[in-house]
């Protein structure tokens, strides 16, 4: 009887400790410029590692990590991941920062900590409810692309000065950036004049 109470007393503890958390997330309103609660991002983790598979998480990464598959991964992440990550996978960029919840500081332990597996799966698969998208093309068994990413996370916290200028180079370019270039080689050739393109408006 008194097990029964205790367990319905808890229950209603939660239920209260819910409510009022709806509550309080009403009032403040539901902007992606808020950073997550530490509550909330303890529940986002425990919700992630219960979202990979036991199997997906103790999978291998089964390519070697050599200094061309680590080139390989750089320019792949430059080209495709630095635009929210930032080439140093800081997080630090203004989509990065614009996200709920914001991009993660990947050279930290929250992300470091995450067993090969599971860096894979988020990778190939995305996650639900965030910015993260599934860039995985066919089965994960022939997802080399997303492993061979796996071994560039991992090196992203000794990351050096030179790769991260080479990546420079290799991350997309914005219309108005190739313009410009556009406009530097008309000129080059002659064909007319350098103006400064008009500043955007927001």
């Amino acid at each position: 009887m008194r097990k029964g109470r205790f367990v319905f007393g808890l229950f209603l503890l939660a239920l209260v400790a819910v409510v009022a958390v709806l509550a309080w997330m009403l009032a403040r309103g539901f902007s992606a410029r808020d950073r997550p609660s530490a509550a909330e991002a303890l529940v986002a983790r425990r919700l992630r590692h219960l979202a990979v598979p036991r199997g997906a998480r103790e999978a291998k990464n089964p390519i070697p990590a050599t200094p061309e598959v680590l080139a390989e991964a750089r320019a792949h992440f430059a080209d495709h991941c630095a635009i929210c990550h930032s080439n140093d996978g800081s997080g630090k960029t203004e989509i990065g920062q614009g996200l709920y919840p914001k991009a993660p500081d990947m050279r930290q332990p929250e992300t470091q900590s995450l067993s090969d597996g599971e860096l894979f799966y988020i990778i190939h698969n995305g996650i639900r409810f965030t910015g993260m998208p599934a860039w995985g093309e066919g089965p994960a068994g022939k997802d080399d692309a997303s492993w061979k990413l796996v071994h560039f996370i991992r090196h992203l916290p000794s990351i050096g000065k030179e790769e991260l200028e080479e990546m420079e180079k290799l991350n997309p370019k914005s219309r108005h950036e190739i313009e410009e270039e556009m406009g530097i080689e008309k000129f080059l050739r002659g064909e007319e004049s350098v103006s400064t393109p008009p500043e955007h408006k927001h």
